[in-house]
Order: C-alpha cells, then sequence, then structure tokens
C-alpha cells in the first residue's frame, strides 16, 4: 500500500515569556526514569579521561613529543615551562619536564630564566642545533598543537562513552515538543525513530520542517557531554578531531580545566555534536583529509560526528552521485565500525557511533534503490500542513511577533493567493510572509497588522509563480 502522507510541522519564532521546551525524562531500555541530560550508561561514574603521571602514560613516543616541544619552541620563542605544558596539553610534572630534560641534555633547548621558583616557571629558548632539529620536524609536520591521544586509546573511550538505546514515551515527547505545530501521525514516526538510534530518512516537499524534526531529534537523543580529543596519533601521523566550528564546549569544561579535575588534557569536553552538511559534501570530506602543506590530518565529518548525530542534508544535490554517496554508509550501518585511509594506503578501522539522518526534498525512488532503504530503518515523511495546522501556525507566529490575529485576513490569504493560484501550503509561509508584513510596515512607517494591503503586498513580493 502507499505510505500515508504525514503532516508537516513549523517552528515559530521564539515567543514572549517562553524558554526552551521542556525535556522529556529518558529512559534506557527496561530501566528506570532517569533526569533528561544525564548519563545513559548504567555506571557509578561517567567516563573520563585516565590520569597520566608519566610520559608512558600517555602511550606516546617520546621523541615524537620532544619534536612537539622543539616545533611550539621554534615558533613562539621564549617560553614557560607551564606555558609549554599548556599549548601541547600534557602536565608539565611527570611529562613535560622529563621532555624538558631530555632536550636540555641534548643541547636543543636552554634556560634564558626563570620567573618565579618553581622549574615550571623556568624560561626555555631554543638553540641553533635545536631549531635545525625543530625546522627537520616541521618539514615532516606542521602541527604544533595539542599532543595526540594513540589510536587504541581514542578506540577505547569512544566505546566506554557509546550511549545504549533511549526510550522515549509518547507523553514525553509531546511534552518537548509542544512548541510546534505537529500531527498524530508525524508524532508517532518521529518517536520510534528517535527510541531505534538508528538512521533515519526525511523526506518531503520543502519548507515544511525536515531540518527542524532532525534538530528535535538531535536535542532529544544527545543530551549528555562527551569527552573527545585534540587530535589522534596513528604511527606518528597525527589526526586533528577537535575544531570549534563543528564542536560545541560542555558548561562544565571551563569549570574542570580550572580546576584542574581533568587528569589528561588532551582531552576536551563538549556537547554531544550534531553536524549537518548540505551540497558541498562530497566522497573525498568522507575520509581523511591530508594537508599537503601542512602535513596532518583532518578527521572526517562522521569522525567529528562521532556520538552524535551527523545530517546530510538537501541529499541528492551533491556532487556525488546519490548512489555513491549511499554506498559509502552500507558497511558502517551494518557493521558499527568505519575505515579511513590515509595516504600512505594504510586503512584504519575507528567506531562509528553515529545516527545519521537524511533529509531531501527530491523524489527517493529518484535517489535509492529499495536494497539501500532496507538498511534505514524509518523513513519518515513530512508533508504540507492542513488548512488547520497553517492557521495555527500563522496564529503563532503572529503572536510570537505582537501582531493581532485576523481570521478573515487570513481567509482572504488562503483563498486570493492559495486557492486562486493552486498553490500548496508550507509550513515556512506563515514565518516568512509575517516577516515581510514587518518589513513592508516599517517601510510605510506604520505599525505592521494582518490587513488586506499588507498580506497582497507581502505576498506579491514573496510568491514567484513558476
Amino acid at each position: 500500500m502507499p505510505e500515508q502522507p504525514i503532516k508537516s510541522i513549523q517552528r515559530p519564532p521564539g515567543q514572549p515569556g517562553q524558554g526552551q521546551p521542556a525535556q522529556p525524562q529518558i529512559r534506557k531500555l527496561g530501566g528506570q526514569p532517569a533526569p533528561a541530560g544525564s548519563s545513559t550508561q548504567q555506571t557509578n561514574m561517567p567516563w573520563a579521561p585516565p590520569a597520566i603521571t608519566t610520559m608512558e602514560d600517555t602511550g606516546l613516543n617520546m621523541l615524537n613529543v620532544a619534536d612537539l616541544v622543539l616545533k611550539v619552541l621554534y615558533l613562539s620563542g621564549v617560553l614557560p615551562g607551564g606555558d609549554i605544558a599548556d599549548r601541547i596539553k600534557l602536565p608539565y610534572v611527570g611529562v613535560v619536564d622529563s621532555i624538558v630534560d631530555f632536550l636540555k641534555r641534548e643541547k636543543y633547548v636552554e634556560v634564558r630564566g626563570s620567573g618565579g621558583f618553581s622549574e615550571a616557571s623556568f624560561q626555555y629558548i631554543i638553540t641553533a642545533k635545536g631549531a635545525e632539529k625543530a625546522r627537520e620536524a616541521l618539514e615532516r609536520s606542521q602541527y604544533a598543537g595539542a599532543a595526540p591521544v594513540t589510536l587504541d586509546q581514542y578506540i577505547a573511550a569512544m566505546k566506554a562513552q557509546n550511549r545504549e538505546r533511549l526510550q522515549v514515551q509518547e507523553a514525553e515527547l509531546r511534552q518537548v515538543l509542544n512548541h510546534l505545530v505537529i500531527s498524530d501521525e508525524l508524532l508517532g514516526r518521529v518517536g520510534p525513530a528517535i527510541n531505534s538510534g538508528r538512521s533515519i530518512f526525511l523526506y518531503g516537499p520543502p519548507g515544511n520542517g525536515k531540518t527542524t524534526v532532525a534538530e528535535v531529534i538531535g536535542r532529544l537523543i544527545l543530551g549528555d557531554d562527551l569527552w573527545i580529543p585534540y587530535a589522534v596519533d596513528v604511527d606518528g601521523q597525527v589526526i586533528r578531531v577537535f575544531d570549534d566550528v563543528n564542536h560545541e564546549l560542555s558548561d562544565k569544561a571551563a569549570v574542570r580545566m580550572a580546576t584542574g579535575v581533568v587528569s589528561d588534557p588532551r582531552w576536551i569536553r563538549i556537547k554531544r555534536p550534531m553536524i549537518m552538511v548540505g551540497g558541498e559534501l562530497t566522497l573525498a570530506g568522507l575520509d581523511l583529509v591530508y594537508d599537503d602543506t601542512n602535513k596532518f590530518y583532518e578527521a572526517p565529518f562522521q569522525m567529528k560526528a562521532s556520538g552524535g548525530m551527523f545530517l546530510i542534508d538537501d541529499f541528492g544535490r551533491q556532487q556525488v552521485r546519490p548512489r555513491d554517496l549511499l554506498n559509502r554508509w552500507i558497511v558502517p550501518l551494518e557493521k558499527g565500525v568505519d575505515f579511513l585511509t590515509l595516504h600512505t594506503g594504510r586503512k584504519i578501522e575507528i567506531p562509528f557511533f553515529v545516527l545519521i539522518v537524511f533529509s531531501t526534498n527530491l523524489d527517493p525512488r529518484e535517489l535509492v534503490d529499495e536494497a539501500f532503504l532496507r538498511r534505514i530503518r524509518h523513513k519518515i515523511q513530512i508533508t504540507d500542513p492542513s488548512y488547520d495546522e497553517f492557521r495555527e501556525i500563522f496564529r503563532r507566529v503572529a503572536q510570537a511577533k505582537r501582531i493581532p490575529f485576523d481570521e478573515q485576513v487570513l481567509a482572504y490569504l488562503l483563498k486570493e493567493w492559495y486557492i486562486n493560484h493552486d498553490r500548496p501550503l508550507r509550513a515556512v509561509h506563515p514565518r516568512d510572509l509575517i516577516n515581510q508584513i514587518i518589513d513592508i510596515a516599517s517601510y510605510l512607517n506604520q505599525p505592521p497588522a494582518m490587513t488586506r494591503e499588507l498580506i497582497d503586498r507581502a505576498a506579491a513580493a514573496y510568491f514567484v509563480k513558476l
């Protein structure tokens, strides 16, 4: 039988006096309720970076860390030992001090002075011999940031922080979605999709809230925080993971760093990531990106989204064929692991703990075949709103913008600009038309209002006959 259409949703602008939507209680399957945002792991303590007190605890090659210190000094000039430790994110006592002692013995660095009584306050400067060594290291890799963790440490941490399946109940989901105009049919699809924790395929006409649905799903399943490394070391090759564009620091991160609770500073606490890409996505962007100039790697999108959600928006409009893009996900979706390739040809295996959401305005029959759709458990069609839903969206948007709502003017809009033109309703139209009214009223130096004159001018400026 043909799939029944699902009614659309629209998020109105923030209304006066309203805060963020209430978070529902999240349950682990078969478990007891737990407050939203808390860890779903049934352990006494959530995972945190283990303490490191010696060079051996880092798992890194001492010579590689020594090269990192030399590069930092070469690029920065004179630095106290404590600042060197801050730059490479390793404890000074027990780790950096042993590296500095080694570099002094080899006459790569020397003490220039002291800013205090502790050894960490000693000022270090690179020697001519050390500068030559640093240039050699920079030719191999320009990376001069936080010391990486080992690949084994990264894999173990991601596995430890992989959350078990969540369970959201219907009443709880209604509570968190009360700021949206959403149909029972759509609600009945979103809830099971959240509980599955698997890939989701959103499709339907543009402007009806597919991205909003994805954001709601992400907000519900990404409640607690996540520890990720600044970078990962693979046989001396550095893969940079953290970036401040795709990752948002946890509210607790600064407090923990300031109080010194974090034992291994190579890890940073973030909010579980929700990364969105669109038409710019290519197959190359889903593998390790090697910088030929700087000679280190940037982690691909799905690795940066590990432990969170990866939204592929406008699916089908990428420069790569949809079938090729979908085939890229078959192994990760089925096996829970992903394979990335170094420029040397070596393949590495990393955990794939990512909820992938595909969102498209195109007909799925033009994009995918039945074999792939079987691998995506939840397909959610988001269609145009009904007239009653459109009215409620318009009322909420007008209220949020402090414009008196007029039923008769809305009826005029629907007849003159929708029915007479055989134009489909879109959930985004109320927001856009209200904003048009505000812009026109501002130009006319009059208060914005729902009048036939302003509605006509707004619609004439907004709609284009295709």
